[in-house]
């Protein structure tokens, strides 16, 4: 092989070794990059984690305290109808006791009026007779 085309060939692996040199010097610069956003990353992450943590346990106390609130809604929504049906059959009593007393009043209204009318058909014919 001529000296020439060694000597080419030399300067080419040469100028490759200098490019990949080159090359892993670029790659060391961005490890060392990614390492510190990393950091930065993780220092920013670990409070942040921490605060999740505690909004979760906040979470699950609101959420048994809902359900608790929810159980005694049920609990009082149950008392009311309860009442509310008691309420119900009282109001149709009284209801029916108020229908009896109109019955009741007409019926002694009726009879007051037709003594009346008897007890002035009697005086009206006494003084036409005499």
């Amino acid at each position: 092989m001529p000296f020439w085309v060694q000597m080419l060939l030399s300067l080419a692996a040469f100028a490759l070794l200098v490019a990949l040199v080159a090359a892993v010097w670029a790659l060391r610069g961005v490890a060392q990059r990614a390492e510190a956003v990393l950091t930065i990353v993780e220092q920013e992450l670990r409070p942040m984690i921490g605060q999740g943590l505690t909004l979760v346990e906040d979470l699950r106390g609101l959420t048994r305290e809902a359900g608790r609130e929810l159980e005694r809604v049920g609990a009082v929504t149950d008392r009311v109808e309860v009442v509310a049906a008691g309420l119900g059959r009282i109001v149709t009593t009284v209801g029916s006791l108020t229908r009896a007393g109109q019955i009741v009043g007409v019926a002694a209204g009726l009879k007051r009026g037709i003594d009346v009318f008897v007890h002035r058909l009697r005086h009206q014919g006494d003084h036409h007779e005499q």
